[in-house]
């Protein structure tokens, strides 16, 4: 993994303890389904092309330049097609480093260039259908995710959320200010 000066001068102050990072994913579909997977250098998972958003960079220009850098395509951005985060999206690195992303994926499409992994960061590219992925090592992050990622959902995906305010089921929130009050929380 090659450090943007960004987060190498981050590990300077921080050394190896968890980053909390934005990154993008880069989902791209053929002609008969089957998703683009980069295999990665460092511990040889599968997972979409994609990496983190450097600073000043809309979330859509990294996915562009991650796609050209990993695979050597050139992508057009389509639109959204989830936000991911949590446990599974935790990356320990083998010099130590801990980073845990928050992913925004992109729908993409293939407008130019030729299919080769950049042997730097990753060493292979391919499409699988999803039964061949399931097959394969895949990154934590994807491995939960694989059908949501190949299902074809009406809108951006996103885990439901788990966390809930302290205390019994049975608090109430605070009134408005109009002395209207909310239901209980479920």
């Amino acid at each position: 993994m090659t450090l943007s000066p960004y987060v190498r001068e981050l590990r300077a102050r921080i050394g190896s303890a968890r980053l909390l990072l934005p990154s993008v994913s880069v989902h791209v579909f053929d002609e008969t389904g089957r998703l683009l997977l980069v295999q990665q250098r460092d511990d040889g998972a599968w997972s979409t092309p994609g990496g983190f958003i450097e600073p000043d960079e809309r979330p859509a220009d990294a996915a562009m330049r991650e796609a050209w850098e990993e695979t050597g395509l050139v992508v057009r951005v389509d639109r959204l097609v989830g936000i991911y985060g949590g446990p599974d999206c935790i990356v320990q690195y083998p010099n130590g480093d801990e980073t845990q992303y928050v992913i925004v994926a992109f729908g993409c499409a293939i407008v130019a260039g030729q299919l080769q992994p950049d042997n730097h960061e990753t060493t292979a590219a391919q499409f699988w259908s999803k039964a061949e992925a399931s097959a394969l090592p895949l990154s934590p992050w994807l491995r939960v995710r694989l059908e949501s990622v190949y299902a074809t959902p009406n809108g951006p995906t996103f885990e439901s959320p788990t966390w809930r305010p302290p205390g019994p089921a049975s608090m109430r929130r605070p009134a408005t200010t109009d002395n209207r009050s909310f239901d209980p929380i479920p």
